[in-house]
């Protein structure tokens, strides 16, 4: 076996294998018994067909097959030997001729493959700012409302004064629907400003596409099929009938042994240092998004890596079998060229750092991510069997584990490269942190 490397234009290489007889023979007359033990042919006792039939039917095929696999893992086993870093996938290349599988023995397979480019950054000189968010008395405030809403109970009220939950009787002529729901909680100030100061009893005039965002929410509340709702005015006379606000729990022990069934927090003093570390800890998730996402921009400002464009176009087109044409392939190519600058980078830094994901990492992450999702809809405190369950289920899903193992990669990159660069700590308030958002990327 012979394997002769030419470099092409356009950061590519062709790569020429030569396989011989004595490279697949082997592999061939294996796959043929095969083939005539599985055979069953009129006149023949299964697995007696004759191998002079069997050669005649499927030598060729078989040759064609062995062949190739034998180059392709011989292509494979050469870049890897020659620490040659490739992009995407090799593909057969347009220097392929024609070959006989049936008269000759010695078969030359071209393939084409486009070549990593080189990362060649001085860290020494990137300069990322490190944000840490300011916690204030409001936020602790919003986040203490929005946890103890979760073990309040709804209360009625004489008047609308923010964000109670209404009771209401829509009308219109032909139409009267009764005892409809209307949140406040989920509309912006400016959405609630005719409802302030209304009563029981009082009456104005809405277009419930406003009151109800989501066609599915309107058929409901209509008690109609979404497919009528076009038929139907959207303007409705509305009465308050009930308003209902939410009232808090009393801190008392009954409290907090509801709402932290383990015994670790049995007072206010407690309760309130939880919910400053609970916000100062969703704080550090944003500075921390803000941070990888300037680190990554400097890194690759600082590479400036020139990718093989052509042959990464030809990859996408055929790993896609056609599904896609050149011209869409060409839409959104600068953001696929970004997302692949950045795994040069992120394999470079890997290596270099010889960062391993292990299956503990993982099943962590998965298992903080799934605890996230639980808070988010009101379940802060799940058990550790709940979390166990669903961190394997996300673990199962192939595309769920690559982004899991994707994204603790990344952190462990940018926390090993963060080692090496010029890392500057500011504290900002919330607002002067959301600003920085409409400003330049760190440099």
């Amino acid at each position: 076996m012979n394997i002769v490397k030419e470099t092409l234009e356009n950061q590519a290489a062709l790569l020429r294998v030569t396989v011989e007889s004595a490279d697949y023979a082997e592999a061939v007359e294996k796959s043929l018994k095969n083939y005539r033990k599985k055979a069953n042919m009129p006149g023949f006792r299964p697995g007696m067909v004759p191998m002079g039939v069997i050669n005649k039917m499927y030598r060729k095929g078989v040759t064609a097959e062995e062949s190739y696999r034998k180059a392709s893992e011989a292509m494979i086993a050469y870049l890897d030997e020659n620490k040659i870093n490739i992009l995407g996938e090799p593909l057969p290349s347009k220097e392929q001729k024609n070959l006989d599988f049936e008269n000759d023995t010695q078969f030359e397979f071209c393939f084409e493959v486009g070549l990593a480019p080189e990362v060649n950054i001085d860290l020494g000189k990137i300069n990322v700012t490190r944000y840490t968010i300011t916690v204030s008395d409001e936020m602790k405030k919003e986040y203490k409302d929005n946890y103890l809403r979760r073990f309040g109970k709804l209360v009625d009220t004489d008047v609308v004064t923010s964000d109670e939950a209404l009771s209401v009787t829509l009308e219109q002529e032909g139409m009267s629907v009764e005892d409809a729901y209307v949140g406040l909680v989920s509309m912006s100030e400016e959405e609630r400003k005719p409802f302030i100061g209304k009563k029981v009893g009082d009456k104005m005039e809405v277009n419930i596409n406003d009151l109800y965002k989501q066609p599915a929410q309107r058929a409901a509340v209509l008690q109609v099929k979404e497919d009528e709702l076009e038929g139907i005015n959207p303007v409705f006379n509305l009465t308050i009938t009930r308003i209902r606000k939410f009232e808090n729990p009393e801190m008392n022990e009954a409290f907090f042994k509801e709402a932290f069934p383990a015994g670790d927090i049995t007072n206010e003093e407690q309760f309130d240092a939880m919910i400053a570390e609970k916000v100062a800890d969703n704080l550090k998730q944003e500075t921390r998004y803000k941070f990888v996402d300037d680190t990554k921009k400097a890194l690759m400002k600082a590479a400036a890596l020139t990718l093989p464009e052509p042959f990464l176009k030809n990859w996408l087109y055929a790993i896609n079998d056609g599904k896609f044409s050149m011209e869409e392939i060409e839409k959104d190519f600068p953001q696929f060229l970004e997302m692949m600058a950045w795994d040069v980078i992120k394999r470079h830094y890997a290596q270099e750092g010889k960062i391993e994901i292990s299956k503990e990492d993982a099943v962590a992450e998965a298992k903080a991510t799934a605890a996230m999702q639980f808070a988010y809809y009101g379940m802060p405190n799940v058990e550790e069997s709940m979390l166990n369950n669903y961190a394997d289920s996300m673990l199962a899903n192939k595309e769920e584990a690559r982004k899991i193992y994707d994204r603790l990669a990344e952190n462990k990159v940018i926390d090993y490269v963060a080692a090496s660069i010029k890392v500057k700590d500011k504290e900002v308030s919330r607002e002067d942190f959301v600003k920085l958002f409409e400003a330049p990327a760190a440099e």
